[in-house]
């Protein structure tokens, strides 16, 4: 019998895919989960997690919503359409000025949503686990 194995079956890490077209804002999440135990699946556009989507399911997704090519709405919407994704739990990251977009993200199916200014990553690391739970 092979229990290392085994062991490491049982102790697989959480996937995480954040989205988000700011390098500064993504090395900084992909660095405090990276640290908490989290596997880290970046995406610097929509059309980028589209693609990274498709050979892999993350267990949640940090979603940006104003990106270059392909906006977070466009790929909630094809999540939410996925039926190996769309019950994935998605959190929006948002500036405080897109109140629009983000109703309207929450009505696509949306779990919950952040805005950037407003929580640190300490603080985002506790709303991401209460949805791993």
């Amino acid at each position: 019998m092979n229990f290392a194995k085994e062991e490491t079956m049982n102790d697989e890490k959480r996937k995480i895919l954040i989205v988000e077209d700011d390098s500064f804002v993504l090395d900084i999440y992909q660095t405090k989960l990276t640290q908490e135990g989290f596997e880290v699946i970046a995406a610097a556009n929509g059309m980028e997690a589209l693609g990274k989507l498709e050979k892999e399911k993350p267990d949640l997704i940090l979603l940006d919503i104003i990106m270059p090519y392909v906006d977070g709405l466009e790929v909630l919407k094809k999540v939410r359409s996925m039926d190996q994704l769309k019950d994935v739990p998605i959190i929006l990251l948002a500036n405080l000025s897109q109140k629009e977009e983000v109703d309207q993200g929450m009505t696509l199916g949306a779990n919950d949503y952040l805005i950037k200014s407003h929580f640190t990553p300490s603080e985002v690391l506790k709303k991401i686990n209460k949805y791993l739970k």
